[in-house]
Order: C-alpha cells, then sequence, then structure tokens
C-alpha cells in the first residue's frame, strides 16, 4: 500500500457519517441497488440497509462489482426489525412518497439521526415501512413524468443532506468511533485478510503506520495453527 493510498483511506474514513443511514425496501434492481450505493459512498453514509428477498440479494451482490468495498451493504429480511433497532437508536425516518402529509425534501433537517428509506421501483413502500416514517418527502418536479428513478431521487435527497451536515461541520470531525474506525480502516486496507478474519471468526491482527500487518509472519504461522487445530477437530 502506498503512503498517497493510506492517507486517502483515512480522510475519507474521517469524513464518514455514522447517523446517516439509507433503507431500500425492496428495491430490487441491481443496477439501482448499485447506483444508491454508490452515492452512499460519495455522501459518507458508512451503511446502506437492503430489505429484500435472498435471492434477489444475492444476485445484487454478483452485480455490484466491488460498489461494496466501501460502504456497509446488509441484507435485511424484515424492515421492521431494522426499523425498531435504529428507532431504539434515535433515528428519524424520512421516505420519498407522494402523501398529503408530504414536504419538500429541502425542509427536513439531516442533520439529526436520519435514515431514508427508499420504496420498490413499481410498488413503493410497504405498510411496514409507511406506518413507522416520521416524515414523507417530495422532489419537486415541473415535467411531464410523474417521478425520479429511485437512484437518481436517493441521490437528490442525500445531497441536501450532505449539504446541511457540510454547513453544521459534520465532516470536519471524524463522527466514528474509534473501534468502528480501526475495524473499518482494517477492512479497506486489507479487504482479503478481513475476509477471512471474518470467515473463521479471527480477531483482526493490528496495523501498522504504512497500513501492513504488525509482523505478518507471526500472524500467519498462528493462523496457520488455528487451521490446523480447525482440521483436526473435523
Amino acid at each position: 500500500m502506498t503512503p498517497e493510498r493510506l492517507e486517502k483511506i483515512k480522510q475519507v474514513l474521517a469524513k464518514r457519517q455514522p447517523d446517516l443511514r439509507i433503507i431500500t425496501d425492496h428495491v430490487h434492481k441491481g443496477r439501482n441497488l448499485s447506483a444508491i450505493v454508490r452515492t452512499a459512498d460519495a455522501v459518507g453514509v458508512t451503511d446502506v440497509h437492503c430489505v429484500m428477498d435472498e435471492e434477489d440479494y444475492t444476485a445484487f451482490r454478483g452485480t455490484a462489482k466491488g460498489s461494496q468495498q466501501w460502504v456497509n451493504v446488509r441484507s435485511e429480511k424484515n424492515i421492521s426489525t431494522i426499523l425498531d433497532e435504529l428507532k431504539a437508536q434515535g433515528f428519524q425516518f424520512v421516505a420519498a412518497d407522494v402523501t398529503p402529509a408530504s414536504v419538500d425534501f429541502r425542509k427536513v433537517d439531516y442533520t439529526k439521526p436520519t435514515a431514508l428509506i427508499m420504496g420498490a421501483e413499481k410498488w413503493g413502500l410497504s405498510d411496514e415501512a409507511r406506518s413507522k416514517v416520521d416524515q414523507f418527502i417530495t422532489v419537486p418536479m415541473v415535467g411531464m413524468v410523474e417521478s425520479f428513478n429511485v437512484s437518481v431521487a436517493s441521490a437528490i435527497i442525500l445531497s441536501e443532506a450532505q449539504r446541511q451536515r457540510e454547513i453544521a461541520g459534520f465532516y470536519q470531525r471524524c463522527r466514528i468511533d474509534t473501534s468502528r474506525y480501526q475495524a473499518l480502516l482494517f477492512e479497506w486496507c486489507q479487504p482479503k485478510i478481513a475476509a477471512y478474519c471474518q470467515r473463521y471468526h479471527l480477531d483482526y491482527p493490528k496495523l501498522d503506520d504504512s497500513g501492513e500487518i504488525i509482523n505478518a509472519s507471526a500472524w500467519y504461522q498462528s493462523v496457520r495453527a488455528v487451521e490446523v487445530e480447525t482440521v483436526d477437530v473435523c
């Protein structure tokens, strides 16, 4: 890893927004999901929650082509579960939908812990999601079409969230707690080793100031010992 690459990773991590999330409510087209994840990375979102059937999520992972490397994309089976989890953490739920109560998306305060919920391409929000939304929003349009593509709408709304947070100084200080920062730093610097550790439930080894594993040879020897023990047990 070059010093420039490591410095870029640290700069990006320092601007991540752990209290800004995206939840896709059965958005199933791979190109839309990939575009949403790409936008999430661009505005500093750490986590995207994809509520969808397992086969659709598997298909998405196959077409994402690396877009998930910089964003934690979580597959969720039930939207109520993740909404309850985030509500307990103090998140407000904002959803793009046309209702009598909908407001211009620019009128929402995105400096609060916010989860943006985007409904399915054809059917919109599920009843479960709709029942838990705090504020419905719309993106004003002056053309003949009725709505933006879901990935385009996500980008427009998240750009406003980024603008507000930039003004509030949220990107001028690191907002990720130390343990999460160190874990993400390792995963971004050493993605293959991180995947291996996750597979075998191993703690991440320590990195030196250049982003390389400290005393790598000793660590690899300890890993081989674990592999041998696993084989013997099996």
